[in-house]
């Protein structure tokens, strides 16, 4: 079953990073996407740039709505994602536990599924 690990960010902690600090987290995380594709288990991993370059794009009664960021009333951001195969939850569950982000953000874990299964 896919999952989605995704990466949920507190709004502003990267600008509060020096270099150094930033480059440390990334290669935390490089090295952690590189154990789960030895694994056979990563799909696909991606970091994200922040929300101050996202537009949210909605068409309400097909009326095109576009609102650049970032989103005031959002207090977190999605960081970056890692799209993983495994057979159960829990493993699911695991992996994001030995996710370095979760030391400084929330790792979510989600089911992959039709928008129509509950």
């Amino acid at each position: 079953m896919a999952y989605l690990l995704m990466v949920m960010e507190p709004r502003g902690q990267r600008a509060q990073r020096n270099e150094a600090e930033a480059l440390r987290a990334y290669d935390q995380m490089m090295t952690f996407a590189a154990g789960l594709e030895a694994d056979g288990v990563l799909l696909r991993a991606e970091s994200l740039r922040g929300d101050e370059q996202a537009v949210r794009v909605r068409a309400p009664a097909g009326k095109v709505q576009l609102l650049d960021g970032p989103f005031a009333e959002a207090k977190e951001m999605i960081g970056g994602f890692f799209l993983i195969d495994v057979a159960t939850r829990e493993q699911a569950i695991a992996l994001a536990e030995r996710c370095p982000a979760a030391g400084w953000a929330t790792v979510e874990v989600r089911e992959c599924a039709p928008c129509h299964v509950r």
